[in-house]
């Protein structure tokens, strides 16, 4: 065996560019090696934008459907309403076209009086209550007094007269009943010139 160097027979030739150039650099996600934090932050910052704005519509979105929702029950509630107090109206137009006509005052009163009662009834059947005034005690919670009346028939703080009747539905105050409320009559003593 012959010891030579490595190179010994090899010829001599210039060498090839290819082979006297450097390597390449590797491009960093070829290598797996971890991608730049700048633009990891940015692809993360616009993901967040795009569910931030999703999140906003669907909310606009449920906002309008919970409004809608809200307006379509409450006419629900209010074509109840209006539904059972047609016949009152309808009795009412009925009235009034038979008063021109009428002879009887009277039967034309027990006709708006009967009119009267089926407004009443209608009332009840919707949970609404009048608020009771003539012979209770002021009460500022359901009353609104609108003038004092001095009398000993009525002890003072009594409502002894209702000027527009008040009305409730459940435990809420609709409307106050105005009332007069009645007061000790004051006590001055008459001087006479004699």
């Amino acid at each position: 065996m012959s010891t030579q160097p490595p190179f010994a027979n090899q010829e001599s030739r210039p060498p090839s560019p290819a082979s006297t150039a450097p390597p390449e650099p590797v491009s960093p996600e070829a290598e797996s090696a971890p991608s730049d934090p700048l633009t990891t932050a940015l692809e993360q910052v616009a993901n967040l934008n795009d569910k931030h704005l999703r999140l906003a519509a669907d909310y606009d979105n449920f906002r309008k459907r919970v409004r809608r929702d809200v307006e379509d029950a409450e006419w629900r509630a209010r074509e109840t309403i209006l539904r059972d107090l047609l016949p009152v109206f309808d009795n009412l137009e009925r009235a009034l076209q038979v008063a021109d006509q009428a002879t009887d005052v009277k039967s034309l009163a027990d006709g708006v009086g009967m009119v009267l009662r089926q407004f009443t009834d209608t009332l009840e059947r919707i949970s609404i209550q009048r608020v009771p005034s003539v012979g209770t005690a002021f009460d500022p919670a359901i009353h609104e007094a609108i003038q004092q009346l001095e009398t000993k028939e009525s002890p003072a703080g009594m409502v002894v007269a209702e000027v527009q009747a008040g009305y409730k539905a459940g435990d809420r105050l609709l409307r106050a009943a105005l009332v007069v409320v009645a007061k000790a009559p004051s006590e001055t003593e008459e001087f006479r010139v004699s």
